[in-house]
């Protein structure tokens, strides 16, 4: 089915404001109608208050609204799983953009990543919702379309085997965010693409628009053990989400713009991460794009320009 054309911008920042797509469904049938059109699967009681229901566009919030917002989650999360979150709103930093390399050579599909990536970022853990994807695929071939992910070897890894993790790409020109009617998400000034998810509809257009099988829809109301969730959250990164709305990676933005690394490389067993500052020329990500047989952007020819770059050692 072909994908709806982009709306044309009516602002300068996004090209529907959300207040503007409910003042139309609240005209055409009230509160129960309106729910009914965020999403099938979101309704009234997903919302904690009447603030987070009415709450203002991400790009519009002044510090002192964002303030408020942030309490809201901090109380929201503190009465669900009774511990006291530190939720940030995390800015980019300026001179800084983003990108990953991964080196197919190295990587032995563990998936300690994946795992890694569902701890840090506070996802379901029933349905469990995993941002990573690990391929196994045969030696000398890049047929994707026969790529298997549901591998269950005793050990890896296999011989005749190589490893190709997937996740977000952070493309430099995001079909996802085209297709979004609300502009739910966007693309910062550090290459990452964000999602808020008090902003997010439900349509699931971004998913249909992403051609690595990078995002991912609560069908279910997600559950996460009381002992299990990270504290350290980020208002558009790890913060605990509802049913209804999609997310994605998000390079570990509450890590990585605090200096630290995303926790999928901190955890790789054979160093097959490695992320950085491009606009540095001193920096691992500068050198390796430099240096290395830097292989493949995946599905580099449609024009995506993903920051995700695949290689292998010399």
């Amino acid at each position: 089915m072909p994908l709806p054309s982009p709306l044309p911008d009516k602002t300068s920042d996004r090209a529907m404001s959300r207040r503007s797509f409910l003042r139309g469904s609240a005209a055409f049938g009230g509160l129960t109608a309106l729910a009914a059109s965020l999403s099938p699967l979101r309704e009234l009681s997903d919302f904690t208050s009447t603030d987070q229901f009415l709450q203002k566009y991400y790009k519009e919030l002044s510090p002192d609204d964002m303030t408020k917002v942030i309490k809201r989650i901090e109380g929201d999360v503190q009465r669900q799983y009774g511990i006291r979150p530190h939720v940030r709103d995390l800015k980019p930093m300026d001179g800084v953009e983003f990108v990953y390399c991964l080196n197919l050579t190295r990587c032995i599909g563990c998936r300690k990543c994946v795992h890694a990536c569902v701890a840090e970022n506070n996802q379901s853990r029933n349905p469990e919702i995993q941002y990573i994807r690990v391929l196994k695929l045969p030696h000398g071939s890049l047929d994707l379309e026969k790529a298997d992910h549901n591998y269950a070897p005793e050990s890896v890894p296999e011989k005749g085997f190589f490893y190709m993790p997937v996740q977000c790409q952070q493309c430099k020109n995001p079909p996802c965010v085209k297709v979004c009617p609300v502009n739910a998400t966007w693309q910062e000034s550090d290459g990452i693409t964000v999602i808020d998810y008090d902003w997010c509809i439900g349509c699931r257009y971004c998913e249909a628009a992403c051609p690595y099988f990078a995002r991912r829809f609560n069908f279910a109301k997600p559950e996460i053990p009381k002992d299990k969730i990270n504290p350290n959250m980020a208002y558009l990164g790890n913060r605990p989400r509802k049913m209804g709305v999609m997310e994605k990676c998000h390079f570990c933005i509450q890590r990585t713009r605090a200096g630290r690394y995303p926790a999928c490389l901190e955890v790789c067993p054979v160093g097959a991460r490695k992320f950085g500052n491009i606009l540095d020329p001193e920096s691992e990500v500068s050198y390796i794009l430099r240096e290395k047989r830097v292989f493949i952007q995946l599905k580099e020819e449609i024009g995506t320009s993903p920051r995700f770059f695949y290689y292998f050692d010399k």
